[in-house]
């Protein structure tokens, strides 16, 4: 007996939708919900924009991104894909057509703020679709044991801690945050 398949989404489908108050990704063309932010993610989300837009906009490197801004990382099927912050290179950015709708670019720099409702297996396979799309550097802020790990592709991941300095490697040189601010409670 035949069974109907539900159809896939596209990027375009995700756009669209009318605004219900809730938050979505796009994996392979399924529609995926996420809960809303807590406060302790969105505070924390602010800890890490401030120095980075700084460091990035006095030196002209590019673009952050904030507020689960939509990546297309892959088409037919679509995969739309929601990072915390997102930082691009101006010479990517220059190549964007239309800055109005999903981002049509693999970011430099993604960050993830780990929320309750988030699994270390769900993260850490985030974190290998970020790197499998060709991300080169991943952040996860772990709110809970305040811990930051740093996932460089092709690289061991380090865990850094309050006391700790976070820095940008190649794709934000010169970017130096010692982790205290962002492990405040």
């Amino acid at each position: 007996m035949a069974t109907a398949r539900t159809a896939l989404m596209t990027a375009h489908d995700l756009y669209d939708l009318p605004d219900d108050a809730h938050r979505y990704e796009l994996v392979r063309g399924e529609l995926r919900r996420m809960p809303p932010i807590g406060g302790e993610h969105g505070r924390k989300t602010g800890d890490l924009t401030v120095p980075l837009w700084t460091h990035i906009r006095s030196r002209h490197l590019g673009g952050l991104f904030v507020g689960d801004p939509g990546f297309v990382f892959e088409r037919d099927p679509d995969t739309v894909l929601a990072p915390d912050l997102a930082f691009v290179r101006a010479e990517i950015l220059a190549g964007v057509v239309d800055p109005t709708r999903f981002l049509e670019v693999v970011p430099d720099l993604v960050v993830e703020i780990v929320s309750p409702s988030d699994w270390p297996a769900k993260v850490a396979a985030k974190v290998a679709a970020y790197h499998g799309f060709g991300v080169p550097l991943v952040w996860v802020l772990d709110p809970p044991p305040r811990t930051l790990t740093v996932h460089p592709r092709g690289a061991v991941p380090r865990v850094l801690g309050a006391g700790d300095i976070l820095d940008g490697g190649n794709v934000l040189p010169g970017f130096r945050l010692p982790l205290g601010e962002p492990f405040a409670s």
